[in-house]
């Protein structure tokens, strides 16, 4: 799984490194972005998207940074209470499952990060010892994790009301592989340069797009941090440092 990572880049970086069009208008809360070296489910993450410009819904597509909350609401949910237990989608039953399948068509991100937090067990005991990890791409590149994304509307507010509607999004997850097994069995998609402007391309079918995706991986290396990425009062570029 995904339940920790870092995000600590400035957001002008991340529109160098997606190639996003500068002259495109940003939200208040991405110009004042303030850099999280932990950031935890339910809490505001960037992503890159590819979708019409909001002031001209009928143009075509383009690629911008937008703003969502970190676990997945559906369309069709009641309520926004569940979306903290969809922080996660496992890529292998994202294509049937009701509250992906439909995002995983046509609602496709990235979430970019500077790298996650794992947490290897190290006894087999009723509630083992755990050791954190940070993992982040070897090269120092941002790390681009697929995503997915959704619109929740609340009815019960009017439709001039700009809060009525809640943008979540979540991460997709693959089998770790290889050494990086031994620290947990779930790891993030991350896509490549290779795979990642298909995965974002909307007319891209959601099964081409998937198998795109889990078709390429970047090199990833990882140390033991500290135990106190478990606290998420705890926020602080020594997070990531090794520790032991």
């Amino acid at each position: 799984m995904c339940g920790r990572f870092a995000s600590a880049r400035a957001t002008q970086d991340l529109l160098d490194a997606f190639m996003i069009d500068p002259t495109l208008p940003l939200d208040d809360e991405l110009r004042e972005w303030r850099a999280s070296w932990n950031v935890a489910p339910t809490h505001d993450v960037r992503m890159i998207v590819e979708r019409a410009p909001r002031e001209t819904p009928d143009a075509p597509p383009v690629r911008q940074l937008r703003t969502a909350r970190w676990g997945l609401v559906p369309s069709w949910a009641r309520d926004p209470s569940g979306g903290a237990r969809l922080l996660n989608a496992r890529s292998e039953t994202v294509l049937e499952k009701p509250s992906f399948k439909r995002a995983v068509a046509s609602r496709r991100a990235v979430v970019p990060a500077d790298g996650y937090y794992e947490w290897r067990k190290l006894d087999d005991g009723p509630r083992p010892a755990k050791q954190p990890f940070y993992i982040h791409p070897a090269d120092g590149s941002v790390a681009a994790l697929a995503g997915l994304y959704e619109f929740w509307r609340d009815k019960d507010l009017p439709d001039d009301d700009p809060a009525r509607w809640l943008v979540t999004c979540t991460i997709l997850t693959r089998a770790a592989t290889g050494e990086l097994a031994d620290i947990h069995d779930r790891t993030p998609v991350m896509l490549t340069d290779t795979t990642l402007d298909g995965w974002l391309d909307p007319s891209t079918d959601g099964r081409e797009a998937l198998d795109l995706a889990l078709s390429d991986a970047p090199e990833l290396v990882w140390h033991p941090v500290s135990s106190r990425v478990g606290r998420v009062s705890e926020n602080d570029a020594r997070l990531l440092d090794t520790e032991g």
